[in-house]
């Protein structure tokens, strides 16, 4: 699916709601739609589910498009957008366990590195999976997205110091449960640490 197949946002709202959303901001939106989808990607760990994600954030910004302040950071506003309408959508599917038992059914598209990489990378799936999603979140922002610890306690709409202590404690939990990224400070293999 590319950009284009997701449906103009702006198709479903009255000509003066689209006169709202100038020509500048529809294309500053647009321009963000491919990190959106990777974003929601990484949270929903399914294609359709993410696009769905991508379409209903994009509808309620638009939608509350006027609660924007100009000069202001768009892209911490629609991954906030994004971020909260994923927790909304989470919490109800764990009301709807008949959801979750459709989505664990679906198949995930995979890739066809060699044989060693794909291993490594199905090991790291699963330990990120095993994250809290607080953990999880951070880690996207902050390591996937590339944003600051404050963009990214803006967007989660927590302390700066929570960000960081959760990045830490992912990135920690998952040096753990994989076995594959070495401690920052670990011993080279073959010798013994000092006691003085």
């Amino acid at each position: 699916m590319t950009d284009m197949d997701i449906e103009d946002p702006g198709a479903q709202f009255s000509q003066s709601e689209r006169g709202a959303v100038n020509g500048s901001l529809h294309r500053e939106i647009e321009a963000l739609i491919p990190r959106l989808r990777r974003y929601a990607r990484a949270l929903t760990r399914d294609v359709g589910t993410a696009d769905e994600l991508v379409q209903d954030c994009l509808g309620h910004a638009l939608g509350k498009i006027h609660l924007w302040e100009e000069g202001t950071d768009l892209r911490a506003w629609l991954f906030t957008i994004l971020h909260n309408r994923h927790v909304s959508l989470v919490r109800r599917a764990a009301r709807e366990r008949a959801t979750i038992e459709l989505q664990k059914c679906r198949p995930r598209p995979t890739l066809a590195p060699d044989q060693v990489t794909r291993l490594e990378l199905r090991d790291l799936q699963r330990a990120f999976a095993k994250l809290p999603e607080e953990q999880r979140s951070a880690i996207l922002l902050v390591g996937l997205e590339g944003m600051r610890y404050d963009e990214a306690a803006s967007v989660v709409n927590v302390p700066v110091g929570t960000v960081r202590s959760r990045v830490a404690r992912g990135r920690e939990s998952l040096r753990v449960l994989t076995g594959l990224f070495p401690r920052r400070h670990s011993q080279p293999p073959g010798t013994v640490a000092s006691l003085d």
